[in-house]
This record gives structure tokens, C-alpha cells and sequence, in this order.
């Protein structure tokens, strides 16, 4: 049985996931003359209906899709930059709260800032260049492409990302098909990580997450009543 992965190594993949993906969460980032609610809801809900597609992509080889580290880490990469767009609308840009963040939403680690701080300095840019070519601007696949390799190192850890609705997820097995299932349960999957960090951001952790599915009431709202 393999050891438990350390706080290091899971903080070192995050720092790396957080410096690839950045750069594609500020060209993504919505005006912030919009709401703060209306921005969170984009990176909750409208952008996991385009996003779900490449998080289920590894879907087309079914069951096999489990046994290789393709679907976690392709959907784990893809969450990240959904929880990284969220961090962005809620002006955090320290790496060690974006870290931080990363890993509390994606691996259920809970590590603060103060922790994560110290270990970011360790080895600092000597991974970009050298694993991943020169900087520059490379296309959203092949920048998730590259994340979900950085995340191959703590695939171990990445079963604790949230997950889709158990239906859609045993669709997922499936060969070819399994894709339909995967995209459905990738798009929840996205929305839940979205909901995590805005939950973890605005410190409520265990109350409703504020992006809500389209048509959702208060549960104590009573419905309308005409007159007449």
C-alpha cells in the first residue's frame, strides 16, 4: 500500500497547476462592473456546460477511463480553473490563498495560507520552463492537457474532487456512450467545485452554496398566490 501523499507534494502541484492555468483565468475573468453574484454563477454554471466537454472527453474509452489516471486528472485540472476563475472574481491573488484554496475545494485538504507560504518558496520556477517550454500562449486543450500531467504526480489524492450524481457517473462506464453519462456528471461535478469555493471564499462552508441551478426556490419561500 502506497504512503499517503505529503502536504508537499500535493502544495507543489497545486503551485504549478496555479501558475499554468492563470494566465487563461484573467482572459476569462468577467467585468467587474458586473454583480459578484452574476460572475460567480458564470464560473459555476455557464462556463462547466462548455468545460464538461473536455473533463468527460477521456469518457470515450469507458471503464478504462478509471484504470488509467485519465478521468481524474483531466476533470480535476478543469475544476481547478473553475475554483481559480472563482478566486479571481473574489480578488484573491496570493498564490498561497489560491494554493490554499485549491487544495481545501479539490482534495479536501485543509491547508491555510501560513502553511502553504513556506513551501511555495521551495524549487520556486524551476519547473515552467523545463517541463512545460518556454511561456507563452498556448491553446485552453493543451493547457488543461498540461495541468492534468502536473496532477498525474497527486492522482492518488484526486478521488476527494467532487463528483457528479452517482446515475450519470455509472452511465460513464460505459464505452463510447459513457461520454454522454461523463459530460452530465463532469458539468455537476464542475458546478459543485464552483459552489466549494465560493462557500470556502465567503467562509460558509456549511451553508447553502450561493450559485444555485436555474430555477431553484428558498426552501422557506411559499409559492405566489394570485388574486381573485
Amino acid at each position: 500500500m502506497a504512503a499517503p501523499l505529503s502536504d508537499a507534494v500535493v502544495i507543489d502541484a497545486f503551485r504549478r497547476v496555479d501558475r499554468l492555468l492563470s494566465p487563461a483565468v484573467i482572459r476569462l475573468a468577467r467585468p467587474p462592473a458586473l454583480p459578484q453574484e452574476e460572475r460567480d454563477r458564470w464560473w459555476g454554471e455557464r462556463l462547466p456546460r462548455v468545460a464538461a466537454v473536455v473533463s468527460a472527453a477521456p469518457r470515450f474509452l469507458g471503464r478504462l477511463a478509471d484504470l488509467l489516471p485519465l478521468q481524474n486528472t483531466v476533470g480535476t485540472a478543469v475544476q481547478s480553473l473553475v475554483v481559480l476563475g472563482v478566486a479571481q472574481e473574489h480578488g484573491v491573488t496570493d498564490p498561497a490563498e489560491r494554493v490554499s484554496l485549491l487544495a481545501r475545494v479539490l482534495v479536501a485538504r485543509d491547508l491555510p495560507p501560513d502553511r502553504v507560504e513556506p513551501l511555495l518558496v521551495h524549487a520556486k520556477g524551476t519547473y515552467r520552463e523545463d517541463a512545460l517550454g518556454a511561456p507563452g500562449r498556448r491553446g485552453p486543450v493543451r493547457t488543461i492537457w498540461r495541468a492534468s500531467r502536473i496532477l498525474a504526480r497527486i492522482d492518488d489524492a484526486l478521488d476527494a474532487r467532487p463528483k457528479g450524481r452517482l446515475h450519470h457517473r455509472a452511465l460513464a462506464n460505459l464505452p463510447v456512450v459513457g461520454v454522454l453519462g461523463g459530460y452530465a456528471a463532469e458539468q455537476e461535478a464542475l458546478r459543485r467545485a464552483a459552489n466549494r469555493a465560493v462557500a470556502v471564499l465567503e467562509g460558509r462552508v456549511s451553508r447553502e452554496p450561493r450559485i444555485r441551478p436555474p430555477g431553484w426556490q428558498t426552501p422557506h419561500a411559499s409559492p405566489s398566490t394570485g388574486s381573485g
